[in-house]
């Protein structure tokens, strides 16, 4: 199992400054970069496409991508020229996380209906794909690993029947990690597999401090064991240091 990081915390501190961050986890040994999407929660976590196109100019080869954007939250053609664009600067380095998102103060903070989040993700999603179909032919050079979509690889981070979906309509899954029990986690990738699912990664393994190594580095086992491809830890500030996180899955 690869094990990544996340570019960002979800504590009151000011954000990771991105270019240092994401070289430190980089020289620590983590094979991939991640950030989500989060407005309207309080504290600062940067827009995705600013921190993920940030970390890819100031890294080399390793993986970057979201977990998650939030589909509903975004004009489809506005989503699609971003990622298009994001495109350009990572290339196939570039792994698209994306869901229906799940908090409703993100939806009442740019004046989106909560409600009919699902709905719209569908409605969205559909377009997206043409739309990026459409725009990949003009970033052929630059993303010449594109995913089945026809742009960057998709993997939907969702729950619930999402997780059969994720693997009969999506690239991977993203499990995520910072509400759900080591169990249930382990039991929705069974049935993502026994669906036929491609890629899965556990993300938002969250560690706030020194004592959380203990019980991460198990959890990172089993996730390993059940059969995950990816864990992507999310190291809060005053937690453990990367190098240090990083040996717990040599």
């Amino acid at each position: 199992m690869r094990l990544g990081a996340t570019l960002a915390h979800l504590s009151e501190a000011p954000p990771f400054a991105v270019a240092e961050w994401a070289r430190r986890l980089v020289d620590a040994g983590f094979e991939s970069l991640w950030t989500p999407q989060i407005i309207g929660r309080g504290s600062l976590v940067p827009d995705p496409f600013v921190t993920v196109a940030v970390a890819a100019t100031a890294t080399e080869g390793v993986e970057v991508g979201t977990a998650t954007v939030q589909v509903p939250l975004h004009h489809p053609a506005d989503l699609a020229h971003r990622i298009l664009s994001l495109m350009s600067v990572c290339g196939d380095r570039l792994t698209l996380g994306i869901s229906p998102g799940s908090t409703a103060a993100d939806y009442a903070t740019v004046d989106r209906d909560h409600a009919a989040r699902f709905r719209t993700f569908d409605q969205n999603v559909a377009r997206l794909r043409v739309l990026l179909a459409h725009g990949r032919d003009e970033f052929a050079d630059l993303a010449p690993a594109a995913g089945a979509t026809g742009g960057p690889p998709l993997l939907l981070g969702s729950w619930g029947a999402n997780v059969e979906r994720a693997a009969r309509e999506f690239d991977g899954w993203l499990a995520s990690g910072y509400r759900r029990t080591a169990d249930q986690i382990i039991a929705a990738h069974d049935r993502y597999r026994a669906a036929g699912g491609q890629r899965a990664i556990v993300c938002a393994v969250r560690l706030s401090g020194p004592d959380d190594l203990g019980p991460i580095g198990e959890q990172l086992h089993r996730f390993a064991e059940a059969g995950f491809d990816d864990a992507v830890v999310l190291i809060e500030p005053g937690g453990p240091d990367p190098e240090t996180v990083r040996a717990l899955l040599p």
